[in-house]
């Protein structure tokens, strides 16, 4: 084999050099691949809104990425035309979830594993790579902070509202307090006692008080 040899191609020698068997098993590993990084995605999305759609897109990008791969390392000339052809591709989807780039480098590279033909080190590594997600995303913090609104008709009732939140709360700091003509509104930081929140009845009571909110750092609120 002379250096001519290396560069040459025929589309009927490319036909008898495929392998469909090799095609099965790689694309079957992809799509069950992918179905597992799906369903850790759904498992461990903290987001306010879950998009079926992305993980949908994690699956397709597993197989798509296994199916490149597989015609790349068949073909030194597809190969360099296959990077040319990527090169230009652009993506202009924003990523809201900083995790959501952990899981499209994921499908990408179990693809590109799967496609050169490391069956053993794309599954057990897409396994532990699950398993660490799953265990570190769902894992709860007992401190949780929360932002706590309160807007009263005056300044009166400043102290009464805080001796009830120093009550009812592990702790607390204060973000930020406004007083205007309207009223007077203050944001602070809590840290819950368990999930009990019971002091904001007792705030919402305090007559002069018209409205109090809490909202979690991931989006969820309770007035």
């Amino acid at each position: 084999m002379n250096f001519n040899d290396l560069f040459k191609s025929s589309f009927l020698e490319n036909i008898t050099s495929f392998s469909a068997l090799d095609m099965v098993i790689a694309m079957g590993l992809a799509f069950v691949l992918g179905l597992f990084i799906f369903f850790v995605y759904k498992k461990t999305y903290t987001g306010v809104m879950y998009s079926s759609g992305f993980g949908v897109s994690l699956l397709g990008l597993t197989l798509v990425t296994t199916l490149i791969i597989l015609a790349v390392t068949s073909n030194i000339i597809l190969s360099l035309g296959m990077v040319g052809a990527l090169s230009i591709v652009r993506f202009r989807t924003a990523i809201k979830e900083p995790l959501d780039i952990v899981f499209l480098f994921w499908s990408i590279a179990a693809g590109i594993v799967l496609g050169a033909g490391l069956l053993p080190l794309a599954m057990l590594g897409s396994l532990f790579i699950g398993v660490i997600l799953v265990v570190f995303v769902n894992k709860k913090s007992v401190d949780s902070p929360y932002i706590l609104i309160v807007e009263s008709e005056s300044s009166q009732p400043e102290n009464d509202i805080l001796n009830i939140i120093k009550a009812g709360v592990k702790r607390y700091s204060l973000k930020s307090k406004t007083i205007s003509d309207s009223g007077m509104e203050f944001t602070l930081e809590v840290r819950l006692t368990g999930n009990s929140t019971r002091f904001m009845g007792e705030i919402k009571a305090i007559s002069q008080v018209k409205s109090t909110a809490l909202v979690s750092y991931n989006g969820d609120y309770m007035s």
